[in-house]
């Protein structure tokens, strides 16, 4: 299993966070989505993060260049995982409970919670506090390969079932994704790699861990 650790930022609040993350990361190196766990395009995207927390928030900003592009939703809890998205699934406890975030390239956002098979939508009131900021505007490129970036607060009152104040020190479970169900070429891509023999990210067992400097 991947283990990642990830920075505290000291000195940022998510209130006064700029929305663009560039100069947040610039000099920590972005990891990649490796894991191609369902190969089936020929051209695969190429995907970066970058992850970090600060007093009352997670910061995580996504760099995808690919070959193929659409983000046509644009309601909150819209099935974006069809669109060019990008997600990052967490769980704090030892059992299969999760949230999951998932991102299309304009920003927009399905967000929820639970175990495999009984999960439920935050509300569109709780999901409207993470603050977005998404280099592209378009709903189809025109020019390929098309290359966009996310920048994303988390504060940490989204994690509505736990009670955090702080995130230093704390070990937990995730992943991060790539995906496009109904592109061209549909692909996904994954941080920590998953065994399984159908497109599935809800599987908890396959999560890497987060370790929270």
């Amino acid at each position: 299993m991947n283990v990642l650790r990830v920075p505290y930022l000291p000195g940022i609040r998510y209130g006064d966070a700029a929305l663009d993350l560039t100069d947040l990361f610039s000099n920590i190196k972005p990891d990649k989505l490796t894991y191609e766990p369902w190969p089936s395009a020929i051209d695969r995207p190429e995907v970066g993060f970058n992850i970090g927390h600060g007093n009352d928030a997670l910061y995580l900003k996504f760099y995808v260049k690919e070959n193929h592009f659409r983000a046509t939703y644009q309601q909150t809890n819209d099935p974006v995982y069809k669109d060019s998205c990008v997600e990052f699934f967490i769980g704090f406890d030892e059992d299969n409970t999760y949230y999951n975030f998932e991102f299309n390239a304009i920003g927009t956002t399905l967000v929820g919670y639970g175990s495999p098979g009984n999960r439920e939508h935050l509300s569109v009131s709780l999901i409207q506090n993470i603050k977005r900021f998404a280099s592209n505007k378009t709903v189809q490129g025109d020019s390929l390969p098309f290359e966009w970036e996310l920048s994303l607060s988390i504060p940490f009152n989204l994690f509505y079932k736990h009670s955090i104040s702080t995130l230093k020190g704390t070990t937990c479970r995730a992943n991060f994704y790539k995906c496009g169900d109904e592109l061209p070429e549909p692909h996904f891509l994954s941080w920590n790699n998953i065994i399984s023999d159908k497109p599935n990210f809800h599987l908890p067992q396959y999560f890497g861990t987060l370790q929270f400097q």
